[in-house]
């Protein structure tokens, strides 16, 4: 006597739950994961912006006059705000001696040994680079080594200076490493002139729209390790788009801009001295600051409607605690227009609205941040803040723990889990 047969209907859903547990299983193997796993990203930000469409950056409101209320003080642990992407908390630095530079020639082009090529996973620019800055030194690790430490989770889309500081003092602590704000192209021929190559943040324009209306401005990260003045070109390391490429002097500065131009400096202990001398007295922060500040003021004297200038003077007047005068730079970059995924990069604004106690602003800025990059947790962070602020401490909560789930261990929000608890 034959077995009973299935009917078709019920053999075909067989197969397709065959298929799709397949297809589970196959998509945790790394080689597939890695090639697919950014066109899955990209079809969840395309169809969120179909269903939710996404608009320019909003325009800041009218100052409100408010009072901050006696029982919800403000957090007394913070972001570094020293530039508009700091999120690792610090103490504002002791300032040092101050060292006279000493002008000296440099050729008129130079050339590093460029570091074996490290091709970046998805949103790993930062990992990547390290690694190939790191591998100039000697070091045999790979981005997926950072990666693990500064950004646990693979769909965290921004690692931050600090915390590619954080990786290198912590798990490379042979080696020494710096940055400053406010470069030049000058200062970068300087230390690759020295032996010395240097990690800058900059503007990157994508080859596709993630959702519709999509400016495709990004933050990406670059290591410049050679230059030729009779060419006006530095060569890079681009983890994106490829080992040697070439770029122009304008265009770097051009695109470095929209990062407060912001460098990094890895080097060997012994070259301290080198370093220390061509930073001259911008080896103190502060001072590096103070004229960082100075530059992007004459910015936005005869470029007033570049909207980074204005960012960059709100990104150094927060360092330097104005808050209320960098809430109105932010106001001014907002009107001119920023990208859509400024906030993803960049947090000044944040601490800017809180500490000048404009939460509505706050609170639509980190709004459409968290549009834009769901799992941001610099976001969430701060909008649990000003959450906080108007006496909603559960949901206050809900947010700081959101906010370590997309970052475990993100200290900022395990501070404000225990402030909120133990107030």
């Amino acid at each position: 006597m034959s077995k009973p047969r299935l009917p078709l209907a019920g053999r075909i859903a067989l197969i397709v739950l065959g298929v799709i547990a397949l297809s589970i299983l196959l998509y945790q193997v790394p080689a597939i994961h890695n090639r697919l796993g950014w066109r899955f990203d990209f079809a969840r930000a395309y169809l969120r912006g179909v269903v939710d469409p996404v608009q320019q950056l909003p325009t800041p409101r009218a100052v409100q006059a408010a009072v901050l209320p006696s029982d919800t003080p403000a957090p007394t642990q913070e972001a570094d705000p020293t530039r508009a992407g700091a999120t690792a908390t610090s103490q504002r630095p002791t300032p040092t001696p101050t060292i006279t530079p000493t002008p000296t020639a440099i050729p008129a082009k130079a050339a590093l040994a460029a570091p074996a090529y490290d091709k970046q996973d998805i949103n790993n620019c930062g990992p990547a680079t390290l690694s190939m800055y790191l591998r100039f030194y000697g070091w045999e690790g790979s981005q997926a080594d950072i990666a693990s430490v500064v950004k646990p989770i693979p769909e965290d889309r921004n690692v931050n200076v600090e915390e590619l500081v954080y990786f290198v003092r912590t798990k490379a602590g042979w080696l020494n490493i710096e940055y400053r704000v406010g470069g030049t192209p000058e200062i970068l021929r300087r230390f690759i002139a020295a032996g010395i190559p240097v990690m800058i943040e900059e503007t990157f324009i994508m080859a596709e729209s993630y959702w519709p209306n999509d400016d495709r401005w990004a933050g990406h990260y670059l290591l410049v390790t050679g230059y030729d003045d009779t060419l006006g070109v530095f060569t890079a390391q681009d983890s994106f788009v490829g080992p040697d490429i070439r770029v122009s002097y304008q265009d770097l500065d051009h695109n470095w801009q929209s990062f407060n131009r912001v460098f990094i400096l890895v080097y060997r202990p012994e070259q301290e001295e080198t370093v220390r001398s061509i930073l001259g007295e911008e080896w103190d922060r502060d001072v590096n600051r103070r004229r960082a500040l100075e530059r992007s003021k004459h910015e936005t004297e005869t470029d007033p409607l570049n909207a980074f200038a204005w960012f960059n003077l709100g990104t150094n007047q927060v360092y330097f605690d104005d808050n209320s005068g960098a809430a109105k730079s932010y106001d001014q970059a907002r009107r001119l227009g920023l990208p859509q995924r400024m906030l993803r990069y960049q947090f000044g604004p944040f601490l800017a609205y809180f500490h000048s106690l404009r939460t509505d602003d706050l609170l639509t800025l980190t709004e459409y941040a968290l549009k834009i990059t769901p799992t941001s947790e610099e976001a969430m962070l701060w909008r649990g803040w000003a959450l906080f602020r108007l006496g909603k401490r559960q949901e206050a909560v809900d947010l700081f723990l959101k906010a370590l789930e997309a970052h475990p261990n993100y200290q900022d929000a395990l501070y404000a889990l225990d402030y909120v608890n133990n107030n």
